[in-house]
């Protein structure tokens, strides 16, 4: 089971693994339209406005994963949960579910009602992830072109 670690978003460690998570969905990405990474402002990801983590596995990072505060929305305090990223070869062991929970309980401790995230139809298996976490699907709240479907989740 790996450990989860709290890393600056802009730590070499970190930005290793989105570097991977971006170019991966932009191969992945569907014929005729460009994916848009953006890598994400440090600030955002510094407690209590959010956190960033690096799942290591016995020396080697094998994910990531962070929660940023976004705008409050209806039911109050709001987090969004982004880059959730596991390397291939460690997918199916239920890490996925392991950093989800962890950025939950995080967004929790800082008082948070609701957890979004927005994704593409294409990432099927975080899909069922989302889905099996509790999370259904909501209006857009954003205009992130890089997303098909959005998910929110009461805390309360």
């Amino acid at each position: 089971m790996p450990t989860l670690v709290p890393l600056p978003v802009d730590d070499p460690r970190s930005r290793a693994l989105l570097t991977e998570y971006f170019q991966m969905r932009g191969e992945a990405f569907p014929r005729g339209e460009t994916y848009r990474p953006v890598f994400p402002t440090a600030s955002v990801f510094t407690p209590p406005a959010g956190v960033f983590v690096v799942a290591v596995d016995d020396g080697p990072d094998v994910g990531c994963g962070g929660i940023r505060r976004i705008e409050d929305g209806p039911a109050g305090v709001r987090y969004e949960v982004k880059h959730l990223y596991l390397r291939p070869e460690t997918r199916g062991r239920g890490w996925g579910r392991l950093l989800l929970e962890d950025l939950e309980r995080r967004a929790r401790e800082w008082g948070a009602a609701e957890l979004v995230l927005d994704t593409h139809h294409t990432l099927a298996a975080a899909g069922g992830l989302y889905a099996r976490s509790g999370f259904e699907a909501i209006a857009p709240y954003n205009d992130n072109p890089n997303a098909t479907r959005w998910y929110g989740k009461r805390l309360d």
